[in-house]
């Protein structure tokens, strides 16, 4: 993260209901382009109600939307959320949003303005807690990477509701890649990024060794070719992701933030892993 917020993002913002049975194919549109997506099933006691969604670039309808999604990234963090939404919004030509069908946009094309104090925020958080729970070395290698001017890092938000499947990740990471290579086709800021920065919500066991759990299932294969990852627990912050244990004979789980870092030659080798296992 540089002075410029090269904030390049995927919202899925739903309104859902538990589901019993797993999604039927169906398809969305983003801009003018459709896409193979899905088509949600929630149940009732006796009622099956389906839902269609629908792809859209940020506007300023989607703020409380997304202001709610951030948090539940940042929890307690001293970070703007209000103000690191209204940069996305402004950054509208890249990434989308999934909302209900047939909800009126509004959108803008701007690119966001330098200097903004929450990429600050992030960028000092992340350094704090890399600082706290890593190496002195790792530490190093993060803040020489984010303060390296020459090769922009992009924050790359992916957030969704617990009820929306992995599935629909595949073709939101498509239209991201596809908007890059356009900003990068007409020399925007979103498209020089030599990084990508991910801050997953996982959960695990006290003990170090034991596996993470991913709320966001495909960004284990983000993590998977990461340059750089740490773990640090936001227990105390009152995060509700798979907390607890399943039974009492259970280990307890316990609520982390991971961060990936990832270069950007490897995203190809990431999106051949989403298409392998996300394809429906």
């Amino acid at each position: 993260l540089t002075t410029t917020p090269q904030c390049l993002i995927q919202f899925v913002p739903s309104k859902t209901q538990t589901k019993k049975n797993p999604p039927v194919s169906s398809s969305f549109r983003v801009g003018h382009s459709k896409y193979d997506c899905l088509q949600m099933s929630f149940f009732y006691i006796f009622q099956e109600v389906k839902v269609d969604f629908e792809a859209h670039s940020l506007s300023e309808n989607d703020f409380n939307g997304i202001k709610k999604l951030l948090q539940q990234v940042f929890l307690k963090a001293n970070i703007n959320t209000s103000e690191l939404t209204d940069i996305l919004i402004q950054q509208n030509h890249v990434g989308s949003v999934i909302r209900q069908a047939e909800v009126p946009e509004d959108s803008d094309d701007e690119d966001a303005d330098e200097g903004t104090q929450c990429v600050e925020q992030i960028k000092e958080a992340m350094l704090s807690q890399c600082e706290k729970n890593c190496k002195e070395n790792v530490y190093e290698q993060l803040n020489r990477i984010l303060s390296d001017t020459s090769k922009p890092v992009g924050l790359v938000l992916s957030e969704r509701f617990i009820n929306v499947p992995p599935q629909i990740a595949l073709p939101m990471h498509k239209q991201l890649q596809e908007e890059i290579a356009e900003a990068q086709r007409t020399n925007k800021p979103s498209g020089k990024c030599h990084y990508y920065l991910l801050i997953s919500r996982t959960s695990g066991g006290t003990q170090a060794k034991e596996q993470l759990m991913f709320a966001n299932a495909e960004e284990e294969f983000f993590h998977e070719v990461a340059a750089l990852t740490f773990n640090y627990s936001v227990q105390e912050e009152s995060d509700s992701f798979l907390g607890g244990r399943w039974s009492f004979d259970d280990a307890p789980m316990k609520p982390f933030r991971t961060v990936i870092l990832i270069p950007a030659d490897k995203i190809p080798q990431i999106m051949d892993k989403l298409k392998e296992y996300l394809s429906i």
